[in-house]
């Protein structure tokens, strides 16, 4: 099967939306421990630290987001953006890269990390 590709800013706001869950379901399961103050306490502290680490990768990637390169998409001509050396389309799913040298290969993820970049 296919490995199931999405661009690198959705998979960090997905990332993030699923921490502000994970601190919810944290404070939630807190209310289970009512009788004990300060173990109710403690999740409730752990859950609000998941939301706060969400609003910290939110503040990062929408920093991250003003820096990218916006292109137009080939395939479904919408303006999307690009982090790396090869990336997604945020609507299609097309792969694009700006590097000359991976214009035809196949798209594969490992091209952005720098071990690779050196071959």
């Amino acid at each position: 099967m296919a490995r199931k590709y999405s661009s690198k800013i959705n998979k960090i706001r997905t990332f993030a939306l699923s921490l502000v869950f994970v601190g919810f379901i944290i404070m939630y399961l807190g209310i289970f421990f009512r009788t004990n103050m300060w173990v109710m306490t403690i999740f409730m502290l752990l859950g609000m630290l998941s939301i706060i680490a969400s609003t910290v990768v939110y503040f990062w990637i929408g920093m991250l987001s003003t820096k990218a390169i916006q292109v137009v998409c080939p395939s479904c001509e919408k303006p999307t953006k690009i982090l790396g050396r090869v990336d997604m389309c945020m609507h299609c799913r097309e792969p694009l890269t700006l590097d000359r040298n991976l214009e035809g290969k196949e798209f594969d993820e490992n091209y952005n990390r720098k071990k690779m970049n050196m071959e």
